[in-house]
């Protein structure tokens, strides 16, 4: 699994990178986006998909986590 940096851009949107292979990628939906739950599959702008751990409440942003990619692509 790679480990994955999320930041916020400056319209709050969340980006996505990964740096071995230098792909940076705005976050287009999070599986479980709430106060109480958050992670799960992500989709990124160009369609891929990778899975985060669910966690009980969103990270602090930046953060640095551990990402898996899903296939089917």
């Amino acid at each position: 699994m790679p480990s994955v940096m999320l930041r916020k851009r400056e319209d709050g949107k969340l980006l996505f990178y990964v740096p071995k292979k230098d792909l940076e990628e705005t976050i287009e939906s999070i599986e479980f986006d709430s106060p109480d739950k958050w992670g799960g599959e992500v989709v990124l702008g160009d369609g891929s998909r990778y899975f985060f751990e669910v966690l009980d409440t969103p990270p602090p942003i930046p953060i640095t986590l551990q990402a898996k990619r899903v296939s089917g692509e």
